[in-house]
């Protein structure tokens, strides 16, 4: 699919996208850096990534006078919740939110945060999810039915081959595991998500995606040695690979497209598709909203 977005106008929106130093994200950041956001605030984890994309956006488009890099790190949920008390201090209107950052880990070890959660399970599901809570309200208050509110999360492909145990969510009972299990299950979380949020604020003018770029070449990708080689020759032999900036098109493309209005949709390269099944159960995508909600609650940080 080839889209071109330079038709849009953002001058009246202001717009936080996760995952904005490498891949997807940070041809993410370009695109929209051009288009003339209000204000474009890009989330970082390393002060230095941070500042090399800022140069790379201003190497590229000539201007980052609208574009701020802020300190946040998914893996820490206190990083999270300070990050978004500041943004509502500081700028109070949000029009969109894509949550864009993801991780794959690198070992078959079940990797825990400082919060003591799985690296994946939080980093890619449960940090998101608490953005998303804390600055829903400050995007009710600024979006109309002339300019609904976005929020989007990256997805892939792999929800298909996802699950939802709830007596296993943090993977605390998998001995023998491997890190795509616990990718391919939060995959499938984000698209829930996308549905459930979807269903909640359909009178509040509000529109909710989950996307699959594409099969693309990043960083997220942690295969090594033999796993590496027979990845690059599977999208080799398929031609299913996908350009970075083309993956950031499709992602950007559903968000932005007047015929997408339809919350809670999943989209493969930005084209509407059914996920996993297990997406569409509304009983089992409630219960992991509110599961969800409850671990954070818990944890103090709602």
């Amino acid at each position: 699919m080839v889209v071109k977005l330079n038709n849009y106008d953002l001058s009246r929106h202001v717009i936080i996208l996760t995952g904005a130093t490498d891949g997807i994200g940070k041809e993410m950041a370009r695109i929209l850096a051009g288009l003339n956001p209000k204000r474009l605030i890009l989330p970082a984890r390393n002060k230095e990534k941070g500042s090399n994309l800022l140069e790379y956006i201003k190497s590229t488009n000539g201007n980052v006078n609208n574009v701020e890099i802020w300190e946040m790190d998914l893996a820490d949920l206190q990083s999270v919740k300070c990050f978004a008390n500041k943004f509502i201090y500081e700028i109070g209107e949000l029009h969109i939110l894509i949550n864009n950052a993801g991780i794959i880990v690198q070992d078959n070890l079940v990797l825990k945060t400082k919060d003591n959660y799985e690296l994946q399970f939080q980093v890619n599901h449960l940090a998101p999810f608490l953005l998303t809570l804390l600055l829903l309200d400050t995007m009710k208050k600024s979006v109309s039915a002339e300019s609904p509110g976005k929020i989007a999360l990256t997805s892939s492909i792999a929800n298909k081959y996802g699950k939802i145990d709830f007596d296993n969510l943090n993977l605390e009972k998998d001995s023998h595991w491997h890190p795509l299990v616990g990718y391919r299950n939060t995959k499938l979380m984000n698209i829930m998500i996308a549905k459930q949020l979807g269903r909640m604020v359909q009178n509040e003018n509000i529109t909710t995606y989950s996307i699959h770029p594409g099969i693309i070449q990043t960083n997220i990708y942690p295969f090594k040695g033999l796993m590496h080689y027979l990845f690059k020759t599977f999208i080799k032999i398929t031609g299913a690979e996908t350009t970075i900036e083309q993956g950031a098109i499709n992602i950007l493309y559903p968000i932005f497209s007047l015929d997408n209005r339809e919350t809670g949709k999943f989209y493969n390269e930005g084209i509407e598709e059914e996920p996993n099944k297990i997406a569409n159960d509304k009983e089992i995508a409630k219960k992991l909203w509110d599961v969800s909600e409850q671990i954070l609650k818990d944890h103090g940080m709602i």
